[in-house]
């Protein structure tokens, strides 16, 4: 059992864990209001990683990561996950110029 103090390196070796074995990767959170921690685990009975936090701000890091393993169990393990991960824009917003309504 590995408690992983990153975020990123968590996220990154839990796809991963899913991606080899996807059939016996389970996915598993806990909640514990009298500490105030969230403990996250991914196992496939062979390796565990697992991540616990106190910080609020990590419940949407959490929700993300429940969107990329939704995406991976439905669309399957091959699936690239760039766009529920959000780290690579594909398209660029173009810039406006001046100020007020349009014409």
């Amino acid at each position: 059992m590995v408690y992983l103090t990153s975020w990123d390196d968590f996220v990154e070796r839990s796809v991963q864990l899913f991606r080899t074995s996807p059939e016996k990767t389970r996915y598993a959170m806990k909640y514990r209001h009298s500490e105030g921690k969230l403990i996250l685990k991914v196992t496939d009975d062979k390796e565990c990683l697992k991540f616990k936090t106190d910080q609020a701000q990590d419940a949407k890091k959490m929700e993300k990561l429940n969107n990329i393993f939704f995406t991976l169990m439905a669309r399957g393990p091959e699936t690239d996950i760039t766009e529920v991960t959000g780290k690579e824009q594909t398209e660029s917003h173009p810039s406006r110029k001046g100020r007020g309504r349009k014409q």
